[in-house]
């Protein structure tokens, strides 16, 4: 999007400044303290007992609301569904008394960054939204987290959460992949609009899904330290409401 600006007699095209070149520029006081070492959550994700942080005060708000409106604007007609249902044989096809097995199901839209060629990726470049996540300081901050230095070539993924929509029960673990198997990180910046009601982020704690946490949040950081299993709840609010997701996924270096 552009605007003009008058002076006297001339007029100067100037950018949608609503996505900036760096992460950093996204972040508030307390999320620079995080990219300085010097907020209380550097480090955490070291713990062996952390395995997901959520924080609601590391990115400015009235930034992410641009940001969102930006996105809603510009990438909402270039996404792409999500539709893996229960599979239809999950009840009927079963042979023993409680030997169900559930695959991952979730319902979404997406962009995925595998081809330059796809429309979502063409958009998301032209808005300036790939040279941000690409930027080094949403590393640096996701290496604050992580409290480890980790690789270069990071993965990017948008989604949308629209009413109804939902991640089902999955842990994220991918054993058939050498730099992954050991686990990595997740970064999520998570931007709800005002009329979602509610979104839960569940997970487990000593083998039972015992924790939950509110995803709804107009401009939210979550970090995971990944395999572990959780799971995302329906998203519930008016016909318009919606979370995005903007989500980079960082291997161990």
């Amino acid at each position: 999007m552009l605007r003009v600006i008058r002076h006297g007699n001339l007029a100067f095209v100037m950018r949608n400044v609503a996505i900036p070149t760096e992460f950093e520029d996204l972040l508030s006081q307390a999320g620079r303290r995080v990219l300085a070492g010097t907020h209380p959550l550097c480090g955490a994700l070291a713990n062996p007992r952390i395995r997901f942080l959520a924080q609601d005060d590391l990115i400015d708000r009235t930034k992410a609301t641009r940001l969102r409106r930006a996105l809603e604007e510009n990438l909402t007609n270039t996404l792409e569904p999500i539709e893996k249902p229960i599979p239809p044989d999950s009840i009927w096809g079963m042979r023993h008394d409680y030997g169900e097995h559930l695959p991952k199901t979730s319902r979404a839209r997406t962009i995925y960054f595998e081809s330059q060629r796809e429309p979502g990726v063409k958009a998301a470049e032209k808005l300036g939204l790939v040279r941000m996540m690409r930027s080094q300081s949403f590393r640096a901050f996701a290496e604050a987290l992580a409290g480890r230095k980790l690789a270069s070539g990071w993965g990017l993924q948008v989604l949308r959460y629209g009413p109804g929509d939902y991640a089902g029960p999955h842990n994220d673990h991918h054993p058939e992949n050498k730099d992954a198997k050991g686990g990595y990180i997740d970064l999520h910046l998570s931007l709800a609009t005002p009329s979602v009601d509610h979104q839960w982020l569940v997970y487990s704690r000593a083998g039972h899904f015992s924790e939950i946490v509110s995803v709804a949040r107009p401009a939210a950081v979550t970090a995971y330290r990944l395999p572990f299993w959780h799971y995302t709840t329906p998203l519930v609010g008016t016909a318009k409401a919606a979370r995005w997701v903007l989500l980079g996924t960082f291997l161990y270096r």
